[in-house]
């Protein structure tokens, strides 16, 4: 069996074009496909199951946001930004050779972490796309994606192919917002260094023209506007898109975020496992007119079956109070009893029901106790009964406690 025949790098791939920028975004991604096929074949080209394209004007809170945006996915892998990649071994590599590192550049180093095995869940990927030739890239990229994935997806590697899911998400704040921010962060920056260089203690810090000169920020975010936002305004229609607005605190962005990203699954899901899931109502929509219906259970409780509505509100009332209003400070109360009302399976409706409408959340358990009775001595077998025992669990908002 003869030894497989080492791939080139990327950049000695690419060298089969003229030193000339090449600009056909369709050549430019044939030429980088078929050199990730040949180093590592079809079957390991296993690219994120989600890719959140992260954009924002400069001062947007993109670093800021990054790792509330990481949590939110359950993503646990560092952010893929491209700005980091054009000054990686294997760009200076390019660069050290004479090469430029123009779009066919970036296409071929990005794609190759893409398929870094720490990215198969999902990834956020700042920096990209920045031109049309990477848009129409990207476009490439998603259709090969999922052509992977219906080609695997009878297949012992159908895990390693799920479908595919792209976001768009854009930070947006207007141009004033924007340089005031970058103003103030240059402003923090050279405070910083100044401190770090008379104490020696601490890293320096990037320092950018742009954030020390308000004309050099304006232009920054005019070239945002030109460039990135145009590009990622072209695949709005093509993927999920997000538009965030960023102007406010923190808090508030957050929010925001999470309202964009509230649920996505149905449209994340393979079509068979959603077809499976479907039938199941979603949270949101059970809790519309959930108040509404407990009232008419209540009523109807109160109306149809008086007696065993008064005697669930008198246990609750004499037995589960005085215990859950010990457990005020925690706001979690445990009650177990072997009150035989309770094998009513309405009466334990009704109790759920009542803590619900007082602001509780009741849970029950319950638990079946063989407790022994008697022993056959002639052939040692144990009789037992069972003790049914229901194990209450009731939470509250509970009281907070200042600690001095």
């Amino acid at each position: 069996m003869s030894s497989p025949v080492p791939t080139p790098p990327a950049s000695t791939a690419a060298a089969k074009f003229s030193d000339l920028e090449i600009k056909d975004a369709q050549l430019i991604f044939d030429s980088v496909w078929e050199g990730l096929e040949a180093e590592f074949g079809l079957q390991n080209l296993r690219f994120p199951k989600e890719i959140i394209l992260l954009g924002g004007a400069p001062g947007a809170g993109k670093g800021t946001n990054t790792s509330f945006i990481l949590k939110t996915r359950g993503l646990t892998c560092p952010p893929i930004v491209v700005s980091s990649l054009l000054d990686s071994p294997e760009a200076r590599r390019i660069k050290d050779a004479g090469y430029m590192v123009g779009d066919r550049e970036v296409v071929g180093i990005l794609f190759r972490r893409l398929l870094q095995p720490e990215y198969r869940d999902g990834c956020i990927l700042d920096g990209f796309p920045r031109t049309t030739v990477q848009v129409e890239c990207l476009k490439l990229l998603a259709d090969r994606m999922e052509a992977l994935w219906r080609e695997f997806t009878s297949t012992p590697f159908s895990i390693h192919f799920r479908q595919p899911t792209i976001h768009i998400m854009v930070l947006f704040v207007d141009e004033n917002t924007s340089v005031q921010r970058q103003l103030k962060r240059g402003h923090e920056i050279r405070a910083h260094n100044e401190e770090v260089r008379r104490t020696g203690m601490g890293e320096l810090l990037e320092e950018r023209a742009t954030d020390y000169d308000e004309n050099l920020a304006r232009r920054r975010y005019r070239v945002f506007k030109e460039q990135t936002w145009d590009a990622l305004q072209s695949l709005r229609t093509l993927f999920h898109y997000h538009f965030v607005d960023a102007q406010g605190p923190v808090e508030q962005v957050e929010y925001n975020i999470l309202t964009e990203l509230q649920y996505q699954s149905s449209l994340e899901l393979d079509p068979r496992t959603h077809d499976q899931v479907r039938r199941l109502p979603l949270a949101g929509e059970i809790v519309v007119h959930a108040r509404q219906e407990m009232v008419k259970r209540l009523d109807a409780y109160a109306f149809e079956h008086a007696g065993l509505f008064q005697k669930v509100v008198t246990f609750i009332e004499k037995k589960m109070m005085p215990i859950i209003k010990r457990h005020a400070i925690s706001g979690l109360a445990l009650v177990n009893t072997e009150d035989p009302l309770l094998d009513d399976p309405l009466a334990l409706a009704m109790l759920i029901d009542i803590f619900s409408e007082r602001g509780y959340h009741a849970v029950v358990d319950l638990h079946r106790i063989e407790v022994p009775e008697k022993v056959d001595l002639t052939t040692g077998q144990i009789a037992c009964r069972v003790k049914k025992v229901f194990r209450l669990q009731v939470r509250f908002q509970g009281s907070e406690i200042r600690r001095g």
